[in-house]
């Protein structure tokens, strides 16, 4: 299975790729929007601020193609950190106007800061957390049981203007959306690649259960 790891420039790619090979998977690194196509994964990381997340993005033409590989080659895509973020509609990190930044809409909502949410505790939110699954089960977590530990390293959290798109939460002094989906678009706010076996489990539950609903 070709897994397009996209590259628009945003940090050390390296333990994803890693992961993927020893999934059984054939991952690359999509350096550029063409090489998208025909791939039947898709994996957007994500390292910095949003703001300059999505400018890289728009500056290297990935917007359109992205949006072509998703919405009309139906790929399922999963986004990472920094690139679930991505997946929302806007983002205050970085952003020059209280609006925030235009992000790529996948999954209608916002992201912003952990404090503008009451949460009182040290920042950025460094280490290994628990999730919850929420709602109905998702086949991105099958397997998984509640309360396993993921590493995360964020400030910022998505907020989804839908409660059913958030498909698992933790607790940093406050709850945030840990994991979403709509359709066949997924994100996750901690790092499956560096989460030892769960991280693994969700990765294969990815590659094999995600498929176009």
């Amino acid at each position: 299975m070709r897994v397009a790891v996209i590259d628009y420039g945003t940090g050390n790619l390296g333990s994803m790729l890693r992961a993927l090979e020893e999934l059984g998977a054939q991952p690359f690194l999509a350096t550029t929007p063409a090489q998208l196509a025909g791939a039947a994964r898709l994996i957007l990381p994500g390292v910095g601020s949003f703001s300059d997340c999505m400018a890289a993005l728009t500056e290297g033409g990935w917007i359109a193609p992205l949006h072509r590989s998703v919405e009309e080659d139906r790929a399922p895509l999963l986004g990472v950190c920094v690139g679930m973020q991505l997946l929302a509609d806007r983002g205050t990190e970085g952003a020059n106007t209280a609006d925030g930044t235009e992000g790529l809409g996948f999954i209608p909502g916002r992201v912003e800061h952990l404090r503008q949410h009451g949460c009182s505790a040290r920042l950025p939110h460094v280490g290994w957390n628990a999730i919850h699954p929420a709602g109905a089960a998702d086949p991105l977590l099958a397997g998984i049981p509640e309360g396993t530990n993921f590493y995360f390293v964020h400030s910022y959290a998505m907020h989804p203007d839908h409660p059913e798109d958030v498909i698992a939460t933790a607790m940093h002094d406050v709850p945030f959306a840990a994991a979403v989906r709509r359709g066949h678009v997924w994100g996750t706010q901690f790092h499956p690649e560096k989460s030892s076996r769960a991280g693994f489990r969700l990765l294969r539950n990815f590659l094999e259960r995600g498929a176009p609903c």
